[in-house]
């Protein structure tokens, strides 16, 4: 990949995005495969990651952050995401649905303790909004926070947890008062060691199998009213100011992805002979490195554009939906084409778990359902643009 020049890196971001890439080279591909077929959560890298800064790219310094800029952070999460999307959407839920909105909405007290460990490493966070009958549809959530003097009640059951097995700290929707519906939603910081916690069944995934998934029960879960972040009533905006965040994280995870498998489709299509001369200089072939290629770079453009504009929304409360929107739906979509089509040219090899592209091809899946599925993607643009809510 080279440098676009309509988007000029500075040497720091060079030098973010090099060391992302040479950790990943070195640190991450010698476990890859071994972590994916055991469904073994990668502990170590991960706590080395937080410790060479990658988990708080954009978090100020005085949290423990590396204090850049969402340009940095899509850089070092692609580099990432190119050897391993597992390790890549834990680094992403940590910086963005985790980290994000606490920084934006909470406390100071607040930022220093959820954040900080978080951003060293010492620590996992975690973001849970989703219920088994609630995805997009917030307002039909069924868990309950009940006041209780100075604590909180936690009632209910959330679903498909990233890190969910193994977080410290969890950001956690609940109802408030149900007769509101989504303005009736509100978001608490929960400590993973409180009482009345139990973590649920951990889900068997087709792809980032390294990422553990799974159920959060909550069960008269009592916590302190002071880990309330922002105000009761406000969660359903929380949780969506902080899924723009999330939806650059996951378009940059699908960037990745993509990538890793056009390069090993490229690699083989000029070595791989028939009838005497390498399959790349099949048409049959070449075309499809040609709208493999031409996919990729459009992608990044729009993740990079989705950066920008989530930099420049930074101290207002400006959004930048449409941008973050347009950019995971496209590089999702993107990344299931480039998958699919690199298993197709490499054949019964493609299909074969001795290399790396079925891998791509199992991962790639999940970029066009989490955080907003392809058909969230398309109503949020075009309500967007409709000017409707």
């Amino acid at each position: 990949m080279t440098d676009l020049p309509i988007y000029p890196l500075t040497n720091e971001h060079k030098m973010l995005r090099d060391a992302a890439r040479d950790f990943a080279e070195k640190k991450i591909t010698p476990i890859t495969t071994e972590f994916d077929e055991n469904e073994k959560f990668p502990h170590a890298t991960i706590k080395k990651m937080g410790e060479l800064g990658f988990m708080g790219i954009e978090l100020p310094e005085e949290y423990g952050g590396a204090g850049m800029d969402a340009l940095a952070y899509v850089l070092a999460l692609e580099e990432i995401c190119k050897v391993d999307a597992a390790h890549g959407v834990i680094m992403s839920v940590n910086n963005s649905l985790y980290c994000h909105g606490i920084l934006k909405f909470g406390t100071e007290e607040q930022k220093k303790k959820f954040i900080a460990p978080i951003a060293s490493g010492k620590a996992i966070g975690a973001y849970s909004l989703t219920e088994p009958q609630s995805g997009s549809d917030a307002g039909t959530m069924r868990s309950r926070a009940t006041r209780d003097g100075d604590f909180y009640i936690l009632n209910g059951r959330k679903s498909w947890v990233t890190s969910g097995p193994v977080a410290d700290y969890f950001v956690v929707f609940m109802m408030t008062d149900p007769e509101k519906k989504q303005k009736g939603v509100s978001a608490f910081l929960v400590d993973g060691k409180t009482p009345g916690l139990v973590r649920g069944k951990k889900e068997p995934k087709l792809g980032i199998r390294a990422s553990a998934t799974s159920e959060l029960i909550f069960e008269n879960c009592r916590i302190p009213a002071e880990n309330l972040l922002g105000v009761e009533g406000e969660g359903f905006k929380i949780a969506m100011t902080v899924l723009d965040a999330g939806r650059i994280g996951i378009a940059t995870q699908a960037l990745g992805i993509a990538e890793a498998a056009y390069e090993a489709a490229r690699q083989y299509a000029g070595q791989r002979e028939a009838f005497g001369q390498p399959i790349g200089s099949f048409q049959g072939t070449g075309f499809k490195l040609a709208d493999m290629k031409t996919r990729i770079e459009a992608s990044r453009l729009l993740i990079y554009n989705a950066a920008i504009a989530k930099e420049n929304a930074k101290g207002s409360n400006g959004r930048y939906s449409l941008e973050a929107s347009m950019a995971k739906l496209f590089a999702s979509e993107t990344a299931m084409f480039v998958t699919h089509q690199a298993v197709q040219i490499h054949g019964g090899m493609g299909y074969s778990k001795e290399l790396p592209v079925e891998r791509y091809f199992r991962d790639a899946k999940i970029t066009e359902i989490y955080e907003g599925t392809s058909e969230i993607q398309r109503l949020v643009i075009s309500r967007i643009e409709l000017g409707s809510k």
